[in-house]
């Protein structure tokens, strides 16, 4: 599923009623009409802004007043031009461009390292037609804030008064939006819908579960009536909301406790993966599904935040080569037997298993017959995992792996 497809909020082009619109974004991009004019949650996509122009068009003539930034990933701001533009075609102000003051310091590191998430972006979100990395770079468009602020931030003050909160979750520069009078949060990343909080995600940075769970503790002491979540549903009503929030909260808080439980009995990752049982009651709560994340990413992720990165093997303190370390298991293993092996794993209905088996010979340099034909089970075998594993992620990264493999190649510089 491309980009687009993933990142499409399941409310775009709802009215939830009293002035609150979600315009068709990336994720649900809450418009709030206020006496000061419009309040928008996010800019969208370069691709989605026309779209969003249009419906706010259709149910408000009112200027923008404000564009708030939900949070520094990038995409969900990278049509700011493209409003900017459309508030000068009508002849009005500019909106105020409101955000999180960690969020500058987030757009210099994108820029600092552009092609690296390019590249992440094109694994994470692979696209049917495989297209290059360096066409996601079009999508990356980044504009500063003109209006930071550190904990809370009273954007409108008049009939409809409009908070931003800090609140700290997939990101450090995440805000909710606060609608007292209304009852309403916007719960931005914190809130992501029917998934699991997005921790530990294999290609980002650590984004610190128990500093999550707090955040959603200080939302959930709100008492709103009326939560928008940020991918998924409108949830409504204050016990339900606030059971989402704590219970989410809780499972996170149970996470911590039990990763930390198990290393300090000197467990490594693996050991502590393959150890742990997540209690239903938490885990299968339909705010919970491991449709995007999953709770083995937060527990890797909360394993992260105290350890190193030294997976406990000694032969991985000082590595060879990658090259040099793979023909050196080849050159002592039998290549029939190897293959053998892996398909007979993999007819058993143990795909993952096979692949640590064929990574003997696959991981190895040159097109030798043998490594070749590991090379092709490799992918076959990542196409199956893709079927049976359900984050959306790890279902990304075995297929984006596996069109590697179809080229010929073992490492990501070869990606196209």
């Amino acid at each position: 599923m491309a980009l687009e497809g993933v990142l499409r909020g399941a409310l775009a082009g709802v009215d939830l009623g009293d002035g609150f619109h979600v315009l068709p974004g990336q994720g649900n991009a809450l418009a709030a009409e206020t006496d000061a004019g419009v309040v928008l949650v996010d800019a969208g996509s370069v691709r989605a802004a026309p779209s969003m122009i249009e419906h706010l068009r259709s149910v408000s003539s009112a200027p923008v007043h404000a564009i708030c930034y939900s949070h520094g990933h990038i995409g969900y701001n990278a049509a700011v031009g493209t409003w900017l533009a459309h508030a000068s075609e009508r002849g009005e102000a500019p909106p105020r461009l409101v955000a999180h003051e960690n969020l500058p310091r987030r757009y210099a590191r994108y820029r600092e390292t552009l092609h690296l998430q390019a590249r992440m972006a094109a694994v994470q979100f692979p696209s049917r037609e495989g297209a290059p990395w360096e066409r996601m770079l079009q999508a990356f468009q980044m504009t500063d804030p003109g209006e930071v602020f550190a904990d809370a931030l009273l954007v409108v003050d008049g009939d409809r008064r409009v908070e931003a909160r800090w609140a700290p979750s997939e990101t450090d520069d995440a805000i909710a939006l606060w609608f007292p009078d209304d009852g309403l949060l916007y719960g931005g990343a914190a809130t992501p819908g029917d998934a699991i909080p997005n921790i530990g995600t294999p290609l980002r940075t650590q984004r610190f579960t128990v500093r999550w769970a707090d955040t959603l503790e200080r939302l959930a002491a709100l008492g709103a009536t009326t939560l928008v979540t940020e991918f998924g549903p409108v949830v409504r009503g204050e016990a339900v909301v606030h059971e989402r929030l704590a219970r989410t909260a809780e499972a996170l808080r149970w996470l911590r406790e039990a990763v930390v439980e198990r290393m300090n009995r000197g467990m490594s990752e693996a050991e502590v993966l393959a150890d742990l049982e997540y209690p239903p009651d938490l885990f299968e709560q339909p705010w919970m599904t491991p449709n995007y994340g999953c709770p083995d990413y937060i527990a890797r992720d909360l394993y992260r935040e105290e350890n190193g990165w030294w997976d406990r093997n000694p032969t991985t303190l000082h590595p060879a080569a990658p090259d040099a370390a793979a023909e050196a298991l080849r050159s002592v293993v039998d290549p029939s037997a190897v293959l053998d092996r892996a398909r007979d794993l993999a007819d058993a209905g143990e795909a993952q298993l096979a692949l640590h088996v064929v990574d003997l010979l696959a991981l190895a340099p040159g097109d030798a017959p043998e490594v070749v034909a590991a090379r092709a089970l490799k992918a076959e075998l990542c196409r199956t995992r893709a079927g049976e594993v359900l984050p959306y992620v790890s279902r990304a990264l075995y297929r984006s792996s596996a069109r590697l493999l179809d080229g010929g190649a073992t490492s990501w510089r070869d990606l196209a």
